[in-house]
C-alpha cells in the first residue's frame, strides 16, 4: 500500500472511530447546559482545564514517546510499555505531594478525589492507547474511542439526569469512561500479556524522557494557548462568563473531529515518510488537501453557526454564537501549525518545537490581558486566533530545515478573506444572510475546486478499490 492509500486508509479508520465519539461528545453539551448552571460550567470546565495542564507536566509527556518508539523497529515494544507505566506512577506520587498547593490556588473542596482519580485514569488510558495505535491496532484505538464516549454519555445520563448529582456527576462519569476504556483496550489489545516489569530499563527510560522532556513545555505553551484565557476571563469576567466562553469553544470541536480524525493517522504517515527523498512533495499535496478541508469545514460552520446554537443549547447561553467565529479560524491555524509540529516528531528533533509554541503562548498571554478587560469575551477569542496564526507562520519557516512544503499562499488568502467577509455578514443580521453565506462559501468552493476535485477522486479511487477486493 503506497504512502497516500494508507494514509487514506488510516483516516477512514479513524474518522469511523472519531465521528462517533466526538457527535456522542458534542451532543452532550446540550445536556450540560441544562443541568448545570453558568457557574457550575465554568467551574468544572477550570478544573478540567487544570488537568489538561498537568498531564504532560507530572508524566512528563511520556504518551508521546510511545507512539514514536513503539514505531520504530530498533526498540523492544514491552520495553517501552512498562518504562511508560512507571513513568507516570513515579509523576503521580509526585502530584499527590503537591496537594497543599492545589489546595490552597484551586477552587478543590469537595472535588479532590475526584481531580486525582482523573489525572491518574486519563494518564494510563493515553499511554495504553498510543500503545495499540503504534502498534498498528488501528481499529481497535478507534473503537476504543467510541466505547469511551458511549460510558461518558450513559453516566452523565444516569448521574446528571437521573441522580442530578451535578459537578461530582460530571466528573464521575469521565473517569468511569476512561476506566472502561482502559480495561477494554487492555484485554483486546493484549496489553496485559505485553507487561514484564523486569524490561524497566533506566536508560530506555531516559532515552525516552529525552525525546518527550522537551514536548513538556511544548504542552504547556499549548495549553496557554488554547484555556489559559480560562483563568483570566474567571478573574476579570467570573464564572458564569467563562461557562459562556466554555460553550462557544464546544462548536469548534465540531472542527476538531475533522483536525483529530486526519492527524492521528498523519502522525503515522509523516514517522514513516521521514526518511522518504520525496517526502517534500508528498506532504505538500498532503497539507494541501487537509487546509482545504479544514476552511471549508469552516465556512460550511459560520454558515450555519446561529442555527446550530440556537438548536442545541439552552437559551442562557445563546449569546456563545458571538465569539465562536474568531475560536473557529483559530482552530483552523492550530491544526495548520500542528501538521508542520509533526516534522519535528518525525525527525526526533522535539526541542524544536518550544520556541514556536513559546512565542505564541506569550503572545496569547498579552493579548488576554490588554483585550479581555476592554472588549470582554471577544478578547480571549481573538487573541487565542492571533496566536495559533503566529505559531503556523513561524513553523512555516522554522520547519523548511526538516521538509520543504510549497503553500498555495494566492488561494489560503482569497479564501481567509472570504471567511471574515462571513464573519462580518454574521454581526450585521441581513434578511437575505442565509443567502449571502452559501453565495460566500460558493466561492470558496470555486477557488479551491482543483483540491476538492483531487480529495473526490482519490476517496472514490480507494472506496472502489476496497469494494473490489471484497467481491
Amino acid at each position: 500500500m503506497n504512502n497516500y492509500k494508507k494514509l487514506v486508509s488510516n483516516s477512514l479508520v479513524f474518522a469511523i472511530g472519531n465521528l462517533g465519539t466526538k457527535l456522542i461528545i458534542f451532543f452532550l453539551v446540550p445536556l450540560y447546559t441544562y443541568y448545570l448552571t453558568t457557574s457550575e460550567f465554568g467551574l468544572v470546565d477550570l478544573l478540567t482545564t487544570t488537568i489538561n495542564l498537568l498531564l504532560p507536566i507530572f508524566t512528563m509527556s511520556i504518551s508521546q514517546s510511545v507512539l514514536r518508539f513503539v514505531m520504530d523497529k530498533n526498540y523492544d515494544k514491552h520495553a517501552v510499555l512498562i518504562n511508560s507505566l512507571v513513568v507516570i506512577f513515579i509523576g503521580f506520587i509526585l502530584l499527590l505531594m503537591c496537594y497543599p498547593i492545589f489546595s490552597a490556588l484551586l477552587p478543590l473542596d469537595g472535588f479532590i478525589i475526584y481531580f486525582y482519580l482523573l489525572l491518574m485514569m486519563q494518564s494510563i488510558y493515553n499511554v495504553l492507547a498510543e500503545y495499540i495505535r503504534a502498534k498498528g491496532r488501528i481499529r481497535l484505538f478507534a473503537i476504543s474511542g467510541i466505547i469511551n464516549a458511549c460510558i461518558l454519555l450513559i453516566c452523565n445520563l444516569i448521574f446528571l439526569v437521573i441522580f442530578k448529582m451535578g459537578i461530582v456527576g460530571y466528573l464521575v462519569s469521565i473517569i468511569i469512561a476512561h476506566i472502561f476504556s482502559s480495561i477494554f483496550v487492555s484485554i483486546g489489545g493484549g496489553i496485559y500479556r505485553d507487561i514484564y516489569v523486569k524490561k524497566v530499563n533506566i536508560k530506555l527510560m531516559k532515552e525516552m524522557l529525552i525525546y518527550s522532556i522537551p514536548l513538556m513545555p511544548n504542552a504547556l505553551m499549548w495549553w496557554i494557548m488554547g484555556l489559559s484565557d480560562r483563568f483570566i476571563i474567571t478573574y476579570f469576567l467570573g464564572l458564569s462568563a467563562n461557562g459562556i466562553y466554555a460553550v462557544a469553544n464546544k462548536i469548534p470541536s465540531i472542527l476538531n473531529i475533522v483536525h483529530s480524525i486526519f492527524f492521528q493517522a498523519w502522525q503515522m504517515s509523516a514517522i514513516e515518510e521521514a526518511g522518504s527523498k520525496d517526502k517534500s512533495r508528498f506532504f505538500t499535496n498532503v497539507f494541501s488537501v487537509f487546509s482545504v478541508t479544514m476552511l471549508i469545514s469552516t465556512s460550511v460552520l459560520i454558515v450555519h453557526l446561529k442555527i446550530i446554537i440556537e438548536i442545541i443549547i439552552a437559551g442562557s447561553y445563546f449569546q456563545a454564537w458571538k465569539y465562536v467565529p474568531f475560536l473557529l479560524l483559530g482552530a483552523v491555524f492550530s491544526s495548520f501549525s500542528g501538521f508542520l509540529g509533526t516534522n519535528y516528531i518525525a525527525a526526533k528533533r522535539t526541542t524544536g518545537v518550544i520556541k514556536t509554541s513559546a512565542t505564541g503562548a506569550i503572545l496569547n498571554i498579552v493579548f488576554n490581558i490588554i483585550l479581555i478587560p476592554s472588549i470582554g469575551i471577544y478578547g480571549a477569542a481573538f487573541g487565542t486566533m492571533l496566536s495559533f496564526a503566529v505559531i503556523w507562520i513561524l513553523r512555516i519557516k522554522d520547519t523548511k530545515k526538516f521538509v520543504n512544503i510549497k503553500l498555495n499562499v494566492k488561494n489560503l488568502l482569497l479564501t481567509l478573506i472570504i471567511i471574515f467577509i462571513q464573519i462580518g455578514v454574521l454581526y450585521i443580521n441581513l434578511d437575505f444572510e442565509y443567502l449571502l453565506q452559501l453565495s460566500l462559501l460558493s466561492i470558496i468552493i470555486i477557488i479551491n475546486l482543483k483540491e476538492i476535485k483531487l480529495i473526490i477522486f482519490k476517496l472514490t479511487e480507494f472506496v472502489t478499490n476496497k469494494l473490489k477486493k471484497s467481491r
